[in-house]
């Protein structure tokens, strides 16, 4: 009855995101500067990660390749959501039109959907290394790992060319607040006054097909993975061949486990309301995350920061 009513209105130009809710009406200051921060870590993380692997031989190797790429991934990936929290936070104008709306959906969804894949090549390599070890260097090759990797960034792009065109054909005439800190997929469809039915169930549909068989895939790499690991006889073999996959593992714990409790689990009162704190998680926490475990749990790239800070301490001593 109410959406018969909303047809009569004006198609709205603009939506009106509420943000963070009672936690954005917070000092804005101390809010700001923490989120400025957060995002200035993630760029400079990420970018470090990237000029590591570009300069170092040692991280020359087809699983840095694909962690450089993930460090790309995740700085677009944050650019697309916070740079315009912190207009937001700060200007408290929290004011986007309909088609910049529907741009940041579309980059968040493609990213979102690109990291999936790279996850799954990701483990696709570390399957290689662990089980397959003799045919590794014969099947994982420069041309390989380059068609790999870019076909992780440009396989979302045709499916959600498609979900965006559904979404644009959607009539808007109703409230145009978005009860969230970004243009998310599901909000924005609940606020169409027309019906949304069919739309919802191909967008499901199609969303599903683009991101259950990188999950699919990638779990089923780290069943042979864990299984191969547990058949090696020595402890010490054992620790250094999880070693080399256990910061990916860790990566795709926190990406997909914040994923599926905001987008399939069933949306009860008290998962709703914090579906914004677990938004976070993937879009704020699991780019800063990323550079900090590949750091900390990784050997070659400690090593290779250390060599870096030394080089950089004795250029600036003179």
């Amino acid at each position: 009855m109410e959406k018969s009513k909303w047809k009569n209105q004006t198609t709205i130009t603009e939506f009106i995101l509420l943000g963070l809710g009672n936690l954005q009406e917070w000092q804005i200051l101390p809010l700001f500067l923490l989120f400025l921060l957060v995002y200035i870590l993630i760029v400079v993380g990420n970018i470090t990660i990237v000029c590591l692997i570009a300069m170092d031989r040692n991280l020359q190797s087809p699983m840095y390749f694909f962690l450089g790429n993930l460090s790309c991934l995740e700085t677009c990936y944050s650019s697309t959501i916070l740079p315009r929290m912190l207009v937001s936070v700060f200007s408290r104008d929290n004011r986007v039109s309909f088609n910049s709306c529907l741009m940041q959906l579309y980059c968040f969804c493609s990213l979102a959907t690109g990291e999936c894949y790279l996850l799954a090549v990701m483990a696709y390599d570390r399957y290689l290394a662990i089980c397959k070890p003799l045919h590794y260097a014969k099947v994982m090759n420069a041309k390989t790992t380059i068609q790999l990797a870019a076909s992780s960034w440009l396989c979302p792009i045709i499916i959600v060319i498609v979900i965006i065109v559904l979404l644009s054909g959607l009539t808007f005439c109703g409230p145009n607040e978005i009860d969230h800190f970004f243009c998310d997929l599901d909000p924005v469809i609940h606020l169409s006054c027309t019906d949304i039915r069919w739309v919802s169930l191909t967008i499901f549909i199609m969303a599903f097909i683009d991101t259950f068989p990188p999950l699919l895939f990638t779990l089923t790499s780290y069943i042979f993975i864990v299984s191969a690991i547990l058949r090696i006889p020595s402890n010490k073999g054992r620790q250094k061949a999880f070693s080399t996959c256990s910061s990916h593992l860790t990566v795709v714990t926190i990406f997909y486990g914040t994923l599926i409790m905001v987008y399939v689990l069933p949306k009860t009162d008290t998962l709703r309301k914090l579906n914004k704190i677990f938004s976070v998680f993937y879009t704020v926490l699991t780019p800063l995350a990323n550079p900090i475990i590949y750091s900390l749990r990784n050997k070659e790239v400690r090593e290779s920061l250390k060599k870096a800070f030394s080089k950089a301490s004795r250029i600036m001593r003179g």
